[in-house]
């Protein structure tokens, strides 16, 4: 009997660790797309941008580092990581630095409007995969459901912390433009729609 626990719980981990790594890339691939769009990053790799020209290393390698950088606040914020929280730190740096490579930047305005909006679909779902694992949050967000337990609600923190890494990266030389904008209004409601769909039913994602 015992044995048969321990086969269900490997199974259930597996398939939410494989769920979490499919979620991540989707979403690296996802932010890739609407950066080599031209029209705008999102607004954290606007950012990440920003600080890749300034330091003249990849984006990906930024966004690794932002990721385990950004544990650290998470120490006073008493925030414990999961298994997803550092794949989360690592996977979507290491994988935004081969689709950004590979991914073409047209120069046809039709098709890179359809890159971002392709790109912004698959970060939600990407995220809705990722969320759904139940493996721990990412560093990001990890840092707003921190400052949520200290009384500040995640929509003031979220917009907060977002407005601040926007205008540091476009004045650091990351590129906002109207698809920066189409990224932050329209992946929230996104992710409220793929999330549920996506999402490891409580039964199976319990250890």
């Amino acid at each position: 009997m015992q044995g048969l626990q321990q086969l269900e719980f490997r199974d259930r981990l597996g398939r939410r660790l494989v769920r979490c790594l499919i979620g991540l890339a989707l979403f690296a691939v996802g932010i890739s797309l609407q950066m080599n769009a031209n029209l705008g990053a999102p607004p954290w790799d606007v950012f990440h941008q920003g600080v890749a020209k300034q330091a003249e290393i990849s984006i990906g390698k930024i966004i690794v580092m932002t990721g385990f950088m950004l544990l650290f606040l998470w120490i006073p914020l008493r925030q414990k990581p999961g298994l997803g929280t550092i794949l989360n730190a690592l996977e979507i740096g290491l994988v935004a630095d081969v689709a950004l490579q590979i991914i073409p930047e047209p120069k046809n305005f039709l098709i890179r409007i359809m890159m971002v909006v392709v790109g912004i679909v698959v970060v939600a779902i990407g995220t809705g995969l990722y969320i759904g694992s139940a493996l721990g949050p990412g560093p990001r967000d990890g840092l707003m459901t921190g400052l949520a337990k200290r009384g500040i609600p995640i929509k003031v923190g979220r917009t907060a912390i977002e407005v601040t890494v926007l205008i540091v990266g476009f004045a650091l030389g990351g590129q906002v433009g109207v698809a920066t904008f189409a990224f932050a209004f329209g992946v929230g409601p996104l992710v409220h729609f793929f999330l549920p769909r996506l999402a490891i039913s409580s039964g199976s994602a319990r250890p």
